[in-house]
């Protein structure tokens, strides 16, 4: 196989062998994808939301015990209009009942919160001390990023336009994300509303590249060796696959996820606040399609943590339709069953 065309400075940056990166998913993680990628020469990405202060530690020691190379940790920043658990989460739990009662599982309680603190995640992603620390939604403040500096963690950014990323290079990252729309999962704009940030890749990566001087990683609608060579032709440094990596063995997605994905049409995916109270494309399964029809769906977090009650029993029997099937436009082209045929084609689009 040829060599790269050129040096990479992403992979000088972080250490690793190829300019493939793993997607991370909340709530969609494995520790066996994430050390899978890193030992084939990319890097490995672990989501972190919601992951409370030991889960994090957990999953940190799994990670090194499953490999010696790189990996990135990723966070979401605290946009501040996440909504506190109040009076109003039993008016959003009773609204999604039907969903409840269709697993076997009780309309939950208010708990004492959706999600833990930053601070309570950072102290242990400080212990951790991934290569990478990687965020969505929003600038990491100068102190995040002296710290993980501090440590020897680079820190990556995403962006979905290019004031976004400009901002995110002003604020001192070490590379970013550019994310385009085709992409699986949540829209991770924060300084205009999702919907209004809606840029393609071929448009979006291009115009990051010429406004920022950092090594910009492309992201979204990426899922074989053609959208990896496409990808480097915009300028990019390297590629951040999500769903095509989701469709393999190793991910945590479940039978009837992987089989969704595969069974999927571009066309037939949506962006949606049914799930989770944010902007974030997936299937349009009964679930989603049941919550957009009855026009209630509570702020972020409430409705994430809500609907993940009904979403994890559902997950275990197999029952696609209520489910969170996230997935990006280039779904159909997720033919390969494990990371190393995944990653050997995207490889392949990287050379010469």
């Amino acid at each position: 196989m040829s060599a790269l065309r050129e040096p990479n400075p992403l992979c000088d940056l972080l250490g690793i062998e190829h300019p493939i990166v793993l997607g991370p998913f909340g709530g969609l993680s494995s520790v066996a994808l994430t050390a899978a990628v890193s030992e084939a020469g990319g890097l490995g990405s672990f989501g972190l939301y919601g992951y409370d202060a030991d889960r994090i530690r957990t999953v940190g020691a799994a990670l090194r015990d499953a490999t010696t190379r790189p990996f990135a940790l990723n966070l979401w920043l605290p946009t501040g209009d996440e909504v506190a658990p109040n009076a109003q989460h039993a008016i959003f739990a009773q609204a999604l009942e039907p969903f409840y009662a269709a697993v076997g599982v009780d309309v939950p309680a208010r708990p004492d919160a959706y999600v833990p603190s930053l601070d309570e995640q950072l102290d242990a992603v400080w212990e951790v001390c991934p290569a990478v620390l990687s965020v969505v939604f929003g600038v990491p403040d100068g102190a995040m990023i002296e710290e993980a500096h501090r440590r020897g963690i680079r820190v990556v950014g995403t962006a979905t336009t290019v004031a976004e990323a400009v901002a995110l290079a002003d604020g001192g990252v070490d590379a970013i994300v550019a994310t385009g729309m085709e992409a699986a999962g949540h829209r991770v704009s924060f300084l205009r509303p999702a919907e209004d940030s809606l840029v393609g890749t071929f448009a979006l990566v291009p115009q990051v590249v010429d406004a920022v001087h950092v090594p910009v990683i492309a992201a979204g609608g990426i899922a074989d060796r053609r959208g990896a060579a496409a990808a480097l032709a915009l300028g990019a440094s390297a590629v951040q696959v999500g769903t095509a990596f989701l469709a393999t063995a190793e991910s945590a997605a479940t039978p009837a996820h992987r089989d969704a994905i595969r069974a999927t049409a571009a066309d037939e995916t949506v962006l949606t606040r049914a799930m989770s109270g944010r902007l974030a494309r997936g299937a349009r399964n009964r679930a989603v399609r049941a919550i957009e029809a009855s026009g209630t769906i509570a702020p972020f977090p409430m409705q994430n943590w809500l609907t993940g009650r009904f979403r994890a029993a559902a997950g275990e029997q197999g029952l696609g339709e209520l489910q969170s099937l996230w997935m990006g436009q280039a779904a159909p082209l997720a033919r390969r069953s494990t990371v190393r045929e995944v990653f050997d084609d995207l490889r392949a689009g990287l050379t010469s």
